[in-house]
């Protein structure tokens, strides 16, 4: 079970949730919208963040200056270090790690961010509350 102030995995475990891999690495924008909907908890979209990602990413190739800082946000809410160096440089040089490893901490602090974050405070406020994932069950 997930701790304030550590991470649940390391950056390069992305093997320990086969789907949060497959998702990051071959749809990173959509990965990202959901990452970003929940951390903004609900004031942004998964559409209209993941789209801005997608643009950034295809006319700039500087995307990572958009998503550390969800990073930086995720960190400060579940008091995490900067691990292994500051959020722009890991976003910059291990960005689907990156994501991969902000998509498993959210599953594993309980928030599933494929729902969204309605769905994630409806299940909440209605007593389904999604227990955190441990390493455990993460493998096949």
């Amino acid at each position: 079970m997930a701790t304030s102030g550590q991470w649940s995995t390391d950056l390069c475990d992305c093997t320990k949730d086969c789907s949060s891999c497959c998702l990051t690495w071959w749809c990173p924008c959509i990965a990202f919208g959901r990452i970003a909907e929940v951390v903004d908890k609900g004031t942004t979209t998964c559409c209209a963040s993941g789209t801005l990602y997608m643009l950034l990413a295809m006319f700039t190739g500087f995307e990572f200056l958009y998503t550390y800082k969800y990073r930086t946000q995720l960190r400060r809410e579940y008091l995490l270090p900067k691990q292994p160096c500051n959020d722009c440089l890991v976003h910059c040089f291990c960005k689907p790690c990156a994501l991969c490893q902000e998509y498993r901490e959210l599953k594993y602090r309980g928030l599933n961010p494929s729902y969204g974050w309605q769905e994630n405070v409806s299940k909440q406020s209605h007593g389904v509350v999604m227990p955190p994932i441990s390493h455990e069950e993460m493998k096949r």
